[in-house]
């Protein structure tokens, strides 16, 4: 199974958060090259990922993109980084790593603070091809 996602970049998400579900959805649309997958913070796989890294795994309010046997990121860095892997003009968004990554996770954590007030939890259903960019959906 792992062969199927180790050249992949993997957003883990809370799976219960409205904003967090809509983030998804719009790097679904975005994704051209194929070059993520998802998980949610919730989930087997999920917790594994933070319990082996010694993360939080009650409180799901950070975003990690991980690359297997690379790197993961959290927070803004992940944000920043996921709009450079998307390209053309979310490239513009490198102009955020002008700001040191203690200020600009502030930014990140008043939203997430905030985010269940932002939006409606909405369940989002994936077509065919998006489940298959789901780890244990």
């Amino acid at each position: 199974m792992q062969e199927k996602w180790n050249d992949k970049h993997i957003v883990f998400f809370d799976g219960e958060c409205g904003v967090c579900n809509f983030w998804v959805q719009w790097i679904l649309e975005r994704d051209k090259n194929d070059q993520f997958m998802f998980a949610s913070l919730q989930s087997e796989f999920g917790q594994k990922f933070l319990s082996e890294r010694g993360l939080e795994t009650k409180q799901f309010n950070t975003m990690y993109l991980w690359k297997p046997d690379s790197y993961y990121l959290i927070k803004s860095r992940a944000v920043l980084k996921i709009a450079d892997l998307l390209g053309g003009i979310y490239k513009l968004s490198a102009v955020g790593k002008l700001l040191p990554a203690f200020l600009s996770d502030k930014i990140y954590d008043k939203i997430s603070e905030n985010r269940m007030k932002l939006s409606a939890q909405k369940c989002f259903l994936p077509d065919q091809h998006q489940k298959k960019k789901f780890i244990e959906v």
